[in-house]
């Protein structure tokens, strides 16, 4: 009797989860059902001694159907964004400026460190002297087109060193498998008292959208309990975990620092670093003899050793994998007409690392009044910010329904969901973006250009498909001789309408 009441309480959980996750996929499929994008702009901004964080609105329909969030660091010179960690994946582009980056790697040693002769010199030889020598675990030098991919749950802090104010843009995959929380970007502080100065505004004179009641619940829910994680613990534990005594462990609670999440530390922060010069410009062995094969040669060898071919599994640990790449370097394009722009992405072939994430980053630019070819993002979802100019967007859903028609500029967000059909067109000054996307190999399939839908076709299909003559199909299909990016057209009044 007690084996069958468990039996059929067993059945009754698992029915109750299958519903649960199927209430769950089907809402998610509903936030997709999206009538109407719209540009958007940060909503609240967060304050702080040495910068403000700007924050968009997760709970907008559109970071609903994508399943991601986005915010902006504004770090004044001189200012560090205090250790934290994310229960997200996170892909971080420097928009202006330049920085260091440390990120603390679980179980990796600390491999950056002062001889023994610097720590006898100067204010630091009575902590030679004592034996404790400074040692930490690589830092990164960060200037304008860097990507950081930064895995889930791992703790990292940012360092503005330049004379100028560093821009940092950062994108979290709030549905990540590796979130096994709830769909909300959680950032967990290791330091200071974060919500001190967080004085959130929402930005009337930008953008007159209210925040989603969502979003004023769980703002409410962070006012109420702000703090680093070491707020949460007794002194008297955390006295004994360090070693030390309750004034200091009382430090490390941050009750009475009132300088908020970006800190003020000046200039003469003591970390070791490479140069500059070295670690941007010298090559490893490996690299030059990567440098001489061809991109094809590398991708092959890149499957072979997913699929188990030739790799033992120690070629790149976690430890030594590439955390940075710079995506404005020439060498990263892989669509590039110079009358029209220029197109690079970032997937798992070029960053390992993004295979963990399962993202990948686009960079484009196009010159004044240059059109990227109307394309469907194949497997993934897609945000698109803004760097620089503006940009005209038309989106298409599946009903065949232009859901978005405007100009996006400088500074705004729009997300283009999965296969949803788009068009960009640079304004007279011409723009730039960075998009991120839901895939570590995403692709995209054009609709126009000389290798698109259309070109694939035979003509006889052109021609009874859209009702043309078969002269008029074959004009269609080869009309156009470019591939991805097109250079201005006005013979044949080609372009996207004006908007009113």
């Amino acid at each position: 009797m007690a084996s069958k009441a468990t039996l059929l309480l067993a059945f009754t959980l698992l029915f109750a989860t299958c519903i649960a996750r199927h209430q769950q996929r089907q809402q998610q499929q509903n936030q997709c059902q999206l009538q109407n994008i719209e540009a958007l702009e940060p909503i609240e901004v967060i304050q702080a001694e040495a910068g403000v964080t700007e924050i968009w609105d997760a709970y907008d329909q559109q970071f609903q159907c994508a399943g991601v969030d986005f915010i902006r660091h504004r770090i004044q010179p001189g200012g560090l964004l205090l250790p934290s960690y994310v229960n997200t994946p996170i892909l971080a582009f420097v928009e202006r400026g330049r920085g260091i980056q440390g990120v603390i790697l679980p179980g990796c040693p600390e491999t950056y460190e002062y001889s023994q002769e610097q720590q006898f010199s100067g204010e630091g030889g009575r902590r030679g002297r004592e034996g404790n020598q400074d040692r930490h675990q690589k830092v990164e030098n960060l200037k304008e087109g860097d990507v950081v991919a930064i895995p889930t749950g791992t703790a990292h802090w940012l360092h503005n060193d330049g004379n100028t104010e560093l821009v940092v843009v950062v994108f979290l995959d709030t549905q990540n498998h590796e979130n096994q929380l709830d769909e909300n970007q959680r950032r967990f502080f290791l330091a200071g008292n974060p919500q001190a100065q967080a004085q959130s505004q929402q930005q009337q004179q930008r953008q007159p959208r209210q925040q989603s009641p969502q979003r004023q619940r769980q703002r409410q829910r962070q006012g109420q309990n702000a703090g680093n994680i070491f707020n949460g613990f007794t002194p008297e534990l955390i006295a004994q975990s360090f070693n030390v005594d309750q004034e200091t462990a009382q430090k490390l609670q941050g009750q009475n620092d009132q300088r908020g999440h970006i800190v003020n530390v000046g200039q003469d922060l003591q970390i070791v670093r490479p140069p500059q010069e070295q670690q941007q410009g010298r090559r490893s062995p490996r690299q030059q003899q990567e440098g001489r094969r061809s991109p094809r040669q590398q991708q092959q060898e890149q499957q072979q050793g997913r699929r188990g071919g030739w790799s033992n599994g120690v070629e790149e640990t976690i430890c030594s994998m590439k955390f940075k790449v710079n995506i404005d370097n020439p060498s990263q394009a892989d669509f590039v007409n110079p009358q029209a722009g220029s197109i690079a992405n970032l997937n798992s072939f070029k960053f390992p690392i993004l295979e963990h994430l399962q993202l990948s980053v686009e960079r484009g630019e196009l010159r004044p009044n240059a059109i990227q070819s109307p394309h469907w993002t194949i497997n993934a979802h897609n945000l698109l910010y803004v760097t620089e100019g503006a940009l005209r967007v038309q989106i298409v859903d599946n009903q065949g329904n232009l859901v978005f028609d405007n100009e996006l500029r400088e500074g705004q967000v729009v997300v283009i969901p999965q296969n949803f059909a788009v068009i960009k067109r640079a304004n007279e000054q011409g723009s730039r973006w960075v998009s991120f996307k839901t895939n570590d190999n995403a692709m995209i399939a054009n609709l126009a250009g000389r290798v698109s839908a259309i070109s694939g076709m035979p003509v006889d299909v052109v021609a009874n498909a859209y009702q043309l003559s078969r002269e008029e199909a074959q004009q269609l299909k080869f009309s156009q001789r470019e591939t991805v990016l097109f250079a201005p057209s006005f013979s044949r009044g080609q372009g996207i309408r004006a908007s009113a």
